[in-house]
């Protein structure tokens, strides 16, 4: 059950009364500090009182954001503080698990906004309403929120996309000063006050990496610039900004060149001794440049804003006769801003004087001579139409260098940033249009939160108590409502186009909508105005000049003039077009509808809040602690004002009792069954009834039925979940949670814990996708090298078997060869011996015993005997055995045994096999030369590759491998 409390106590019950101070009290003397308290829903009792203590606590420690429900409040420190805005700390609300547990900041709404785009819940569009009086801290807050986007949404994976969001980035943060420079301006109530109201949006894409979505583009949309600030401004207010630049930062060569000396004074130029921050010519320029304005584009832009300040100094005096023109009282003014703006002397000078009427159906045109206020206001019409011209090709020029194409990007974040409530001695159709603004975001804010919500509670079943708000559709019912309104009437009479002065309209409004509750009353006021009661206070409109500012009229003569400028860039501003006709001086009876001023706002602005209502909207309250721009001073009845103008106190009341986050029964259903996985359901009892009985299959009665049945056993896993909770206590309370018609309502902290079980699901998940992946690709792997050692073993005993054929093949060559050669040396020693043989058989006697030799011829063979073999040895010791086996043969060699010495034969088989040498074929006859060097035979040195330990290398034929014989 869910019930409120409405924080207003009644004034006719005094016991409520004292309840609600004792409360107070109670509350104020709590043990926690107030300046501890992040959010304002924590505050008991919800009062303007302890909520205004609350912020003040906080603004006195330096603490200058805090949390109220859906909304964070803003206040203005008014001082610098670097560390608050620093990249590291932005990084840190980026890279947080869970910002919302951070310090309040700024950087919390938009980290909230960047995941939400990533979320799968619709809608992914995100917008950020940034609202609050001028001088709130508005500008500096998008500013910030820009930077911030710039810093998180800029992470490509590749250095060439690095490069392109670096290039990107650095022309959407260059785009704020030169539109602050030639935007805003200084007023009464705020340095740098937006005159003009911007609609930022951030484009992201998501199709080159999913769920990580880069900044790629943005596009700005402007609303109402105050053009009449040109030419018109208050004492104690400033010019808009760029024109102080100029006049400060300038060269001497262009101020040469723009005609602007040292102390030239400037009529539309007030207060040019006051300077402040935003007079930074060179960041302007710097910024320019980056946006792809060259210089001589930029020389171009300034030189004709300076012919906008010297045309100011043009004064015309009565002439005193109404057909004579006025004559200006200083020609050096109109010559130099004809030449600055490269416009005809005499032609601008002549358009200025001379009204151009187009008069009967033969459209005759006539040339009237203008008074002297009339002058003035065609100059100042000049002057603004170049200025507003000037300032929409800017905001052409940033868009086609940051925006995007449709193509490239999938969603957006909106910063809306736009002028605030104002309240001044002398408003009129600016203020009117401004508060106007205020009022359409307050009813978006009330309608998309405070109205909308608790109705949507009670179609959803909830008990709710409805909560008190302050409704301001009275208000917007008076200044734009159907058939008669403020708006209705002044367009009324722009579209007669009649006569008629400030005290009529000041009568007719009062009584057309006398009825409204919303219209008061100044009859002390010596002018003719009105009264508004606006949300945040009533505002007093003066009605003079308030149907010609509605009008805006551009006499035709005007435009024709700028058309014949040769300047490039006034050139580009106004293009010439023979066909355009004058749309104020509509000819004949063919007159369409004037297109007001307020006409051309309401449509800009109900296309604005268009797009917002396409978005998730989130809302930044900026709140201005004092009027006098001073640090550390909180003025109580100011900030009080603020805090029930925008009813923050209404907010906090329904956040704290509400349910921010609402999701379809079928979205949580999908997002959430996992968790069903954590805790299966029983089965179902068979004789227990169907949800769906009754209900035939696919109705939507069954289907209703069967996600409801899927709820409530997702809802039955939060208690669970909790326990599971590491940091949650023993007695926790279940988390609040509640089913509606077609939503399920839940708070922050459910939608955590649901997250946080969802994770653990899909982690699980994960874990066993794993595991089943990982044993897949083990068995994968363990089945390719088994493969693969078959295959490597069928190689290599193919490759082995095709290697030892071709040695075989080879060892049989080589055999075959060896053999044929061994055969051929034997032939070829053994026909050479048989020669030798038989030489030495002729000479000899027939019987060697019948003349035995002398003795001395005995010993002379001995030793031819034993010297034979080492002649042979050391005659091939070169290519035969080395070291101990050659001492070996030369000792076997030495140790011949003596033979009998009757006869040639030998007989030392014994020994000579002990030796090595296996046989003595044929001994020499005759007498016998000692070779040391060469063998008496010509194939006796030839020999194949000896074997190491062979005795090979001697005398082919006298060493064979055949026992000795007889010879």
């Amino acid at each position: 059950m869910l019930q409120q409390v409405n924080g207003h106590s009644s004034g006719s019950d005094a016991q409520g009364r004292e309840s609600l101070r004792e409360d107070l009290q109670e509350f104020l003397g709590g043990e926690v500090p107030l300046h501890q308290l992040d959010d304002l829903t924590k505050v008991n009792p919800v009062t303007l009182e302890t909520v205004l203590r609350c912020l003040q606590a906080r603004y006195t420690a330096d603490t200058f954001y805090t949390n109220a429900g859906c909304t964070l409040v803003a206040l203005n420190p008014f001082k610098p503080v670097p560390q608050l805005y620093s990249p590291e700390l932005m990084r840190e609300y980026h890279a947080a698990p869970q910002p919302q547990k951070l310090k309040p900041h700024i950087f919390t709404v938009g980290e909230q906004t960047y995941r939400n785009v990533r979320s799968l819940i619709e809608p992914v569009n995100q917008s950020i309403v940034v609202s609050g009086e001028s001088g709130a801290g508005k500008t500096w807050t998008s500013r910030c929120l820009m930077k911030f986007y710039a810093v998180v949404a800029a992470s490509p994976t590749s250095w060439e996309s690095h490069k392109i969001a670096e290039r990107i980035e650095q022309r959407i943060l260059n785009s704020n000063p030169v539109m602050e420079a030639f935007g805003n301006a200084c007023t009464l109530r705020n340095n740098n006050s937006s005159r003009f109201g911007k609609f930022i949006q951030l484009q992201l894409n998501s199709l080159l990496v999913p769920r990580d979505h880069q900044m790629t583009g943005a596009a700005i949309q402007t609303y109402l610039l105050e053009k009449t600030r040109v030419a018109c401004q208050d004492s104690t207010e400033r010019n808009f900004h760029i024109f102080y630049q100029i006049c400060k930062g300038a060269s001497a060569d262009e101020r040469l060149q723009w005609h602007l000396p040292e102390g030239a004074a400037f009529s539309w130029l007030p207060n040019p001794e006051r300077t402040l921050e935003e007079d930074c010519f060179e960041v302007t320029r710097e910024a320019m440049l980056h946006l792809g304005i060259d210089a001589p584009t930029q020389n171009n832009i300034f030189q004709a804003l300076a012919g906008l300040l010297h045309l100011g100094n043009i004064r015309f005096a009565d002439s005193g006769d109404e057909a004579q023109p006025c004559r200006p009282m200083d020609d050096g003014a109109v010559r130099t801003s004809a030449l600055l703006l490269r416009l005809p002397e005499d032609p601008l000078l002549e358009t200025l004087r001379i009204r151009t009427i187009r008069a009967g159906r033969q459209q005759q045109v006539f040339r009237k001579p203008c008074s002297q206020a009339e002058c003035d206001t065609r100059r100042d019409c000049l002057a603004k139409l170049v200025y507003a011209r000037l300032f929409d090709w800017l905001v052409s020029v940033i868009n086609s260098s940051v925006c995007a194409d449709p193509a490239s990007w999938t969603t957006f974040i909106g910063l809306l940033d736009v002028y605030g409530f104002e309240s001044f001695p002398h408003n009129s159709l600016e203020q009117l249009c401004i508060n106007y603004a205020n009022e359409k975001l307050q009813q978006h804010f009330v309608a998309h939160y405070l109205r909308a919500q608790q109705e949507e509670y009670a179609v959803e079943g909830l008990e709710w108590s409805f909560v008190n708000y302050q409704d301001n559709q009275t208000c917007l019912d008076l200044i734009e409502g159907s058939p008669i309104s403020i708006c209705s009437l002044i367009n009324e009479e722009c579209r007669l186009n009649r006569p008629s002065s400030a005290a009529q309209l000041q009568t007719r409004i009062e009584s057309a909508l006398a009825g409204s509750p919303c219209l008061g009353h100044n009859k002390l006021s010596p002018e003719p105005s009105f009264v508004v009661l606006h949300y945040a206070g009533s505002v007093r409109y003066h009605t003079a000049g308030l149907v010609e500012k509605n009008k805006d009229p551009i006499p035709p003569e005007l435009t024709r003039l700028l058309q014949q400028s040769q300047d490039t860039l006034l050139k580009v501003l106004f293009p010439a077009d023979p066909e355009e006709k004058s749309q104020e001086e509509p000819s004949g009876q063919s007159r369409a509808p004037v297109l007001t001023v307020v006409s051309k706002f309401k449509a800009s602005l109900e296309q604005l809040l268009q797009v917002l209502q396409a978005t998730t909207p989130h809302y930044i309250r900026c709140i201005k602690p004092n009027s006098q721009g001073r640090a550390q001073a909180l003025h109580r009845e100011e900030v009080l004002n603020q805090l029930e103008a925008c009813g923050l106190v209404e907010t906090i009341h329904i956040s704290a009792a509400g349910f921010p986050i609402r999701v379809s029964h079928r979205t949580f259903v999908e997002r959430y069954a996992s968790l069903r996985r954590l805790h299966p359901r029983a089965p179902p009892d068979p004789h227990s009834p169907s949800p769906d009985e009754g209900h035939s299959e696919g109705s939507p009665h069954a289907e209703q039925a069967t996600l409801r049945a899927l709820l409530q056993d997702i809802l039955h896993t939060l208690p669970a979940l909790e326990a599971a909770t590491p940091a949650a206590p023993a007695g926790a309370t279940p988390a609040p949670v509640h089913c509606g018609r077609t939503k399920v309502f839940m708070t922050d902290a459910t939608l955590e814990l649901l997250e946080r079980g969802r994770a653990q699901v899909l982690e699980q998940c994960a874990r066993c996708i794993q595991a089943g992946w990982r044993r897949h690709r083990r068995r994968e792997q363990e089945r390719r090298r088994r493969a693969a050692v078959c295959i490597q073993a069928a190689i290599r005993s193919w490759l082995t078997r095709k290697h030892i054929q071709r040695l075989h093949a080879a060892a049989t060559v080589i055999k075959r060869a060896w053999r044929r050669w061994g055969i051929r040396m034997a032939f070829l020693a053994s026909k050479e011996l048989d020669g030798v043989e038989e030489k030495h058989s002729s000479q000899a006697p027939r019987s060697p015993s019948s003349f035995p030799p002398p003795l001395a011829q005995t010993k002379l063979l001995r030793a031819v005997t034993h010297l034979w073999p080492l002649g042979l040895v050391l005659a091939n010791a070169a290519v035969g055995v080395h070291g101990f086996p050659r001492k070996l043969v030369v000792f076997a060699c030495l140790q011949l045994p003596v033979g009998s010495p009757s006869g040639y034969t030998v007989q030392a088989q014994t020994a000579q096999e002990q030796a090595g040498i296996m046989s003595i074929r044929a001994l020499p006859q005759g007498s016998i030369k000692f070779h040391c060097r060469k063998s008496p035979l010509r194939y006796a040195d030839i020999c194949p590759e000896p074997l190491p330990n062979s005795a090979t290398g001697f005398n082919q034929i006298l060493l064979e491998r055949h026992r000795l014989g007889h010879v």
